[in-house]
């Protein structure tokens, strides 16, 4: 039996680079988790008609995610640019529908009080502000989107002395999805056992599927071992990506090479992007840490070009 995903429409304010990767990649994982998402980064085309998009937008979602960051929140309540458009859609749709759960605040970068926009005040919201607690936030907003209960209540016993199965909650199921990060640039965190290995930066032409394994105690072994990338060399001498002029100056012969931590490697997948990569944290399970997991900055250039200067 087919079942019809549900349809969320992110509502955001782009505050800068930073805030926007973070939305998109919220949504690249409420996509992996069969949630159907409206985001003007995938939706919007040059020449598009931003009211219109809006409108179509919040009116055919069955819930709406509005990320309440300080400066969402202060332009949702001035009534100022396109956040403040959509709060006069979302505000119209409220007195139809005050009982109505479909509009979810999702905190983020925000330190006011209250968090969110007066007309959105008497709603229970998601926090996301800590970046630690990110996992079980996410389980808590994708199990409600999806109609699962947080804490679902017990069967009721016939009498006080029967005994009962408890219900267990349903595990959501994290995939390799979470070894992922489609923006250009950034800063991830991954461990490196899992997933075979596989991280990947980027999305479509510009995807790069990267392969990592244990080396040693500051430093990790990266491989070309996967179909999209073509080489990888290390960048020697250079501190800083965005010191790279060129990135087809260094030699890309080998298989696989081996960076310490400060680090740079340089990648290239089969489509002609490069993409750098700076070990900025190595860890090693058994030796004081929990995981194997590796901290690295990194960099797709743009319009297949092998430098990073900025």
């Amino acid at each position: 039996m087919t079942t019809t995903a549900p349809k969320v429409f992110l509502s955001y304010s782009h505050d800068n680079e930073l805030h926007k990767d973070w939305v998109l990649l919220l949504a690249t994982r409420l996509v992996a988790n069969g949630v159907d998402v409206v985001l003007d980064q995938w939706d919007l085309t040059l020449g598009s008609d931003l009211p219109r998009f809006m409108e179509q937008g919040l009116s055919s979602a069955q819930r709406v995610l509005a990320v309440c960051t300080e400066l969402y929140v202060q332009k949702a309540n001035a009534g100022r640019g396109g956040v403040g458009y959509e709060k006069m859609i979302l505000t119209a749709q409220l007195m139809q529908e005050v009982t109505s759960d479909r509009i979810i605040p999702v905190v983020r970068a925000n330190a006011l009080t209250p968090p969110v926009p007066i007309f959105l005040s008497s709603r229970v919201y998601v926090d996301f502000r800590d970046d630690l607690a990110f996992e079980a936030k996410y389980a808590e907003l994708i199990r409600d989107i999806h109609g699962r209960e947080v804490k679902p209540r017990p069967p009721l016993g016939k009498n006080p002395f029967e005994v009962t199965v408890p219900t267990v909650a349903p595990i959501v199921s994290f995939g390799a999805e979470r070894y992922t990060s489609p923006a250009l640039s950034g800063i991830v965190s991954f461990d490196y056992s899992n997933n075979n290995g596989r991280f990947t930066f980027g999305a479509g032409d510009m995807a790069f599927e990267t392969a990592w394994a244990r080396a040693g105690g500051n430093s990790i072994h990266a491989y070309t071992d996967p179909p999209s990338i073509r080489s990888v060399a290390l960048a020697v001498g250079s501190k800083e990506i965005s010191e790279i002029q060129d990135g087809t100056q260094y030699d890309p012969s080998s298989r696989v090479r081996t960076p310490f931590n400060g680090e740079i490697l340089v990648w290239q997948n089969t489509a002609g992007y490069f993409l750098a990569t700076k070990v900025l944290a190595v860890h090693v399970r058994g030796s004081g840490n929990a995981l194997d997991e590796v901290r690295l900055e990194y960099k797709i250039a743009r319009t297949k070009s092998s430098s990073f200067l900025e």
